[in-house]
């Protein structure tokens, strides 16, 4: 993996002071993704438990060529959020190919290393595909591309339900500013995780084998490497619960013991109470009702659903409305 940036070494460490000196405490997410994150995180969506994974690769796998349909015959910039490894995405990727659709892959990622290696998978297995990678925050990087005036329509796919990664007041403000980086009639492929059993939501956010909370703690082993941390991560552990009211599934680090970290980088002392917890994932699940609402206020119209043959997860494609 490359070695970060002084941007990247601060931004992290703003966010991180920023977010720990807080009551109650929190950590953004986006910061699970380090080499040792990327790779958890390919073992968590290989889960049983974990079906997010598989019913969009169903979706992918069966209903490409609906897709494509959809999307039409003008040439695209096909933009993807949060790319990671591209495992699904390559589904899309080697049919447009096929179908000879005139497009340009634009994967964005915070994460350096995931983008490195999902080029070099491109570049072999996909010789003729011309990849643009941008490495950045999502809106970001979004704004680079539509300031570069290419009058080529938008796809702009965000898979995986990461919607879910914010709570819905935080969607619709994400998605606001998603539409204003691009033009009526742009595309928005987005991955819904809809509600269902809440059994089965708690089992893929904490699996017996322990991955996802390894996942999270790799958070605090992230802060002890980049930010001289001494979190001793004996005396913290993974807590999952799903609000099946609200649909959100929320992750956190729990204190167990009352207990000071330092770190150095920072030059701060942390202090935690025993059983206290930093929030650091939600994860909320969607009705069909909410997605329309969501897409009417944020400037969207609905063109068609993808869902997978249990209806346990539905990929939404939505125009740009003038």
């Amino acid at each position: 993996m490359p070695s970060p940036t002084i941007t990247e070494i601060s931004t992290f460490a703003v966010d991180i002071e920023e977010g720990l000196s807080k009551y109650p405490k929190q950590l953004p997410s986006k910061y699970f993704y380090d080499a040792i994150g990327d790779q958890l995180f390919q073992d968590i969506m290989a889960m049983p438990e974990y079906y997010l994974t598989n019913c969009e690769f169903e979706i992918f796998s069966e209903q490409k060529g609906d897709i494509l349909a959809a999307i039409g015959d003008a040439p695209f910039e096909l933009i993807e959020l949060g790319a990671g490894d591209g495992t699904k995405t390559k589904l899309l990727l080697e049919h447009f190919l096929q179908e000879q659709a005139d497009f340009t892959y634009r994967p964005i990622d915070i994460s350096g290393n995931v983008l490195e290696q999902l080029m070099t998978a491109c570049a072999q297995e996909f010789p003729e595909l011309e990849v643009a990678a941008v490495e950045g925050d999502y809106i970001e990087a979004l704004y680079q591309i539509h300031e570069e005036h290419n009058h080529r329509r938008k796809v702009v796919l965000f898979l995986g339900g990461n919607i879910g990664n914010f709570p819905l007041p935080e969607a619709k403000q994400f998605l606001q500013e998603l539409a204003r980086c691009m033009d009526p009639g742009d595309l928005l492929l987005t991955g819904f995780d809809l509600k269902k059993n809440p059994s089965i939501i708690q089992a893929a956010y904490d699996d017996a084998a322990g991955i996802t909370a390894s996942f999270n703690l790799n958070l605090l082993h992230r802060i002890n490497r980049e930010l001289g941390g001494n979190f001793d991560l004996d005396q913290f552990f993974h807590w999952e619960t799903y609000n099946p009211l609200n649909g959100e599934a929320r992750s956190y680090i729990v204190s167990r013991i009352e207990q000071n970290v330092n770190i150095d980088q920072l030059h701060l002392c942390v202090h935690f109470e025993a059983w206290e917890a930093i929030a650091v994932e939600v994860s909320a699940k969607y009705g069909k009702r909410d997605i329309i609402d969501l897409a009417q206020e944020t400037g969207f119209a609905i063109k068609t659903n993808f869902t997978d043959r249990q209806n346990y997860f539905v990929d939404s494609l939505w125009e740009l409305r003038a």
